[in-house]
This record gives structure tokens, C-alpha cells and sequence, in this order.
């Protein structure tokens, strides 16, 4: 099928290509971003590809309907930036990836953890300048630790099961609960009770309009003094203003976000020659007990290889008549648009 493949760099190309042996479709590579500036570059293509920070909203999808498109391929699980209705009401099949490889992002998520609990890239940063001072290093035990899950899916149950591994009393909150978890021990709680009770927060639910700013400054408030709080889900659910206030006051001990409400422009390019012209971006990054990294939880050889395999398997699937197995159903109106 001949695809339009967004947003792609070298590692894209090389896991689409390998798979692609497999399955023989026309793919066409570009760099850009989709959005209503380059959504020209669409015509002549049955179907697109999409990453994260491709914008799909009402006049992009239009635009692909008139070009002759059929079918919107997501490499990612999340599908927020899909206007689903539009899709539905212009015939346009919407599909994900909603499982490629939960354990790296849960992996990823403990990695953030130890690395603030232990001061580690503060240590390296200060042994590379030949600085071996313990001076301002000193860390905390996770053993012991109240830990708060938000979402307990795939990648949130790994998480909670490795905090357990740690010696960790694990808070969950959740609508729907995971009797596997109750069973190891985790316990269900309200969303007041994790903010009041958990030394550590770490998110891995969905955008929706009820998860949006779901750390804000109104939650922060009532969590304990000296908190950490890392996110590896989507940049949303955590309001970044409220979090710089929180870590100028102590309220917050420590941030990790691997995601960012306003990354589309930043993430996944090199700036390093280059000056942020985001202000909070910036702030954030000028904070001691703050970690950012560039949405990098789930770039993992084997997640990449399930991304590339399952992306092109829903495309073919699509092709030949079938149902694709990621298919995003419209009627799901929780989701936010962008």
C-alpha cells in the first residue's frame, strides 16, 4: 500500500524498512512533521504514517480525504492528536500501536527514579570535572517507600511490579483495577489518598480531559513535602508552571518528565547549537533535582522492531479488507484532539 511515512529519522526509516521485507508496501519517507503546512505533500497516498507530534486535527484530515486517503497508521499507542469523529465522519480508518514494549518504558520509568533517589547524573557530572566530593549527594532508600501509580495498563502494572521488587508499599489508582496487582500486594486508592500518602508519583495514564494538569497546583498542594514526580506518559497530564512552583518552593523534591506539554517543537531535534526559545522548557532545565529526556522511555531495540512490525501489519491488514488489529474506534470520546 503506498504510504505517507511523517516525522521519520534514520532509526524510522531502518525498523520500517527491515519489516517492510515483509509485507511490500510503497512506503515514502519525509522528515517534516503532518500538519496543514505540509499536508499537501499527501496526494497520490492511500494511507499515512504518524508519530506523536504529527497533528491530525479537522483541516489536516480534510485535506488527506481529498487527497484520496483511506487509512491514518499511528507507530505509537497514543492517539490523542487524532481528531477520531472527523476521521469517522470522512470514511478515514484510524489505527496504533497499543502494545509494543511496555517493559521499556517501565524500566525507563525506575531508571528516572534511581537516578534522582541516588543523585546519579549530578555524581556524573561532577566526576567527569574530577570532583569526587559526597557533598550534596546524599540520597534515599527506595525500600520502605510509599510509591503512587496513576494507571495501572500494561505499562503501569510493570512499573508497579518492579517498585514492589524494590521493597516498595505501592499506591495505584485506577478505573479499572488489576486483580493480579491487588494480589502482589499493590493497593487501590483515590486519587486524594496516592497524592497525600506516596513519596513518589509516576504517571501512566491516558490523555483525557479528565486526566489533563492532573498534576497541577491545586494536587501538588496536597501532596507530601519533597515529593518526586516523574512522568514517561504524556506531557499534559502534568502542568509544567505548577511544577516549576512546586520545585522553587521544596514542595516537590524531584522531576523527571520524559514528556512535555509543549515538546512538538523541541523533542526529537538537536538544539544543542542552538538557544531553547522555550522559556519553561528552559527553566525546567536549569534545576538541580529536575531530569528532562527527549520522549526517549520507550527507544528500545525490541520496542522499536514491535513498532515497525505491528504499524505495517495494521496497514496491510487495512489493504486486504481486514479489520486492523490496532483499530481506534471513533466512539471513544474521551480522548482530547488537538
Amino acid at each position: 500500500m503506498k504510504t505517507a511515512v511523517f516525522s521519520t529519522k534514520p532509526y524510522d526509516r531502518k525498523y520500517l524498512i527491515d519489516s517492510n521485507q515483509h509485507f511490500g508496501h510503497e512506503l515514502v519517507f519525509y522528515e517534516a512533521h503532518l500538519n496543514d503546512q505540509t499536508c499537501r505533500l499527501t496526494e497520490g497516498f492511500q494511507a499515512v504514517c504518524v508519530f506523536v507530534n504529527d497533528e491530525l486535527n479537522d483541516k489536516v484530515l480534510n485535506c488527506l480525504a481529498k487527497h484520496g486517503c483511506r487509512m491514518i497508521a499511528l507507530r505509537c499507542a497514543g492517539f490523542n492528536n487524532v481528531d477520531l469523529l472527523t476521521a469517522k465522519n470522512l470514511g478515514i480508518t484510524v489505527a496504533r500501536v497499543p502494545a509494543y514494549s511496555p517493559a521499556s518504558i517501565s524500566e525507563f520509568t525506575l531508571g528516572l527514579i534511581l537516578t534522582l533517589s541516588r543523585h546519579i547524573h549530578r555524581a556524573c557530572n561532577r566526576t567527569r570535572e574530577g570532583n569526587f566530593a559526597l557533598d550534596g549527594l546524599l540520597g534515599f532508600d527506595l525500600y520502605g517507600k510509599t510509591a503512587g501509580v496513576f494507571g495501572t495498563g500494561k505499562i503501569g502494572a510493570g512499573t508497579a511490579k518492579i517498585l514492589l521488587g524494590f521493597g516498595c508499599h505501592v499506591l495505584a489508582s485506577d478505573l479499572y483495577e488489576n486483580n493480579e496487582l491487588k494480589t502482589l500486594g499493590v493497593q487501590y486508592v483515590s486519587r486524594d489518598e496516592l497524592f497525600q500518602k506516596s513519596d513518589i508519583i509516576t504517571l501512566h495514564c491516558p490523555l483525557l480531559p479528565d486526566t489533563r494538569h492532573l498534576i497541577n497546583t491545586e494536587t501538588i498542594t496536597k501532596m507530601k513535602h519533597g515529593v518526586m514526580i516523574v512522568n514517561t506518559s504524556r506531557g499534559e497530564l502534568l502542568d509544567t508552571d505548577a511544577a516549576i512552583f512546586g520545585l522553587k518552593s521544596g514542595k516537590i523534591g524531584s522531576l523527571a518528565i520524559d514528556v512535555y506539554e509543549e515538546e512538538a517543537e523541541v523533542f526529537f531535534e538537536d538544539f544543542s547549537s542552538r538557544v531553547i526559545q522555550d522559556d519553561t522548557l528552559a527553566r525546567i532545565l536549569t534545576f538541580p533535582n529536575a531530569i528532562v529526556t527527549g520522549h526517549q522511555a520507550f527507544f528500545t531495540i525490541e520496542a522499536m522492531q514491535a513498532i515497525a512490525q505491528q504499524t505495517l501489519q495494521n496497514i496491510a491488514a487495512f489493504e486486504q479488507g481486514q479489520t486492523p488489529p490496532g483499530l481506534v474506534h471513533w466512539e471513544n470520546k474521551n480522548v482530547t484532539t488537538k
